[in-house]
């Protein structure tokens, strides 16, 4: 039973992140009984027909959402998170060069593995100025495909524009996807984790092009290749039937809310409500160049550590959580997914500017 004497938690975590409430209380009374089968939906067959109806409606969902239906697409919830991407990808598709974008620790480790299996080539990186901008770059047309990271939740930047290509595109989109309106069928293949904008972790969803699959040599074991997953609809094996049920459910908020278009109106809204008060708070400064501002993981600093007691205990007293920033560049950290109601961001705010009339 909920205590209803709990104080409100605004919160701000990077992931596993925030869901709407109506998601969560909807997942819950699944775990007892899913569809009123008497079953919960822990203890149902993945084979069953009640899950194989919820897996063909997410995959459905995401196609919907995404403008591709009709296109040669194919959706997959696979097991694990994002990380196991980072080598699925040159597992299917790297024959001989890639090329790779660094904007962050994410994009890095996606090298590092791809290196593994052809020669890669770093097209832009950040790293000199601790990944706080998006680097311009050239993509080149005659690799296998090039890689970036849409979204750097752990520095706060974000790629707003992207260039058109001739080689293959292929995008980490874990911790924005969903978020914003896109040209999805500009992309060869999307992978997301699905625990900062999707669902609770330990899925991934995966939409791919089919065109790029199956020309790369090599022999691929069966777990890690995508064309065995398509042809065995992400039930190939034991699927995450918990993350896949919640993201389904999560994705028809969505819907219902307005789309993607509605709720990249109200990210836009809950971003600039916040970039406004560091901007004019002088006790405040932000990480990402200003340009490059990502509208789900906000980065900022106390510009006079002195104060950092004080604010912290403020923060806590506010209900706020989840806003220490990620250990290689400290102060604190935002994350303003799709489910974090406006309200949140006005309540830190609030404390922000709270602790400037304080000083």
């Amino acid at each position: 039973m909920l205590n209803s004497n709990l104080m409100k938690k605004h919160n701000f975590c990077a992931g596993p992140s925030i869901l709407p409430k109506e998601v969560i209380i909807q997942a819950a009374e699944s775990v007892l009984d899913i569809n009123e089968s008497g079953l919960s939906l822990l203890e149902i067959s993945h084979r069953s027909k009640t899950f194989i109806d919820i897996m063909e409606e997410a995959r459905s969902l995401v196609l919907d959402l995404t403008k591709l239906n009709g296109e040669d697409y194919s959706v997959l919830f696979l097991q694990g998170g994002a990380s196991s991407q980072f080598s699925m990808v040159p597992y299917n598709i790297l024959s001989t060069k890639a090329a790779y974008l660094d904007t962050g620790a994410w994009s890095n480790k996606a090298i590092k593995e791809a290196k593994l299996f052809g020669d890669v080539n770093v097209i832009a990186s950040s790293k000199d100025s601790n990944y706080n901008y998006i680097p311009d770059y050239k993509i080149p047309d005659d690799y296998d495909y090039f890689h970036c990271t849409s979204n750097n939740t752990i520095y706060g930047t974000q790629i707003h524009k992207f260039k058109a290509s001739k080689t293959p595109v292929i995008c980490d989109m874990s911790s924005d996807i969903f978020s914003r309106e896109l040209e999805f069928s500009k992309f060869d293949l999307i992978y997301a984790g699905a625990q900062k904008n999707l669902g609770p972790a330990g899925a991934t969803l995966v939409i791919v092009k089919n065109n790029i699959l199956g020309k790369v040599s090599r022999e691929i074991p069966s777990m890690m290749d995508y064309n065995v997953h398509i042809n065995k609809c992400s039930i190939y094996n034991t699927p995450p039937v918990f993350p896949v049920y919640v993201s389904l459910l999560n994705m028809k908020w969505l819907k219902n809310n307005g789309g993607i278009k509605t709720i990249e109106e109200i990210n836009t809204k809950k971003a600039n409500l916040l970039y406004s008060e560091i901007d004019i708070n002088p006790l405040f400064k932000g990480h990402a160049k200003e340009v490059d501002r990502s509208i789900m993981n906000v980065t900022f600093n106390l510009v006079n550590d002195d104060f950092k007691e004080t604010f912290n205990s403020m923060i806590s007293n506010a209900g706020i959580i989840g806003i220490n920033g990620h250990r290689s560049i400290g102060g604190y950290r935002a994350s303003m997914y799709n489910a974090l109601p406006i309200e949140s961001v006005k309540v830190l705010v609030e404390v922000m500017s709270e602790l400037e009339n304080k000083i």
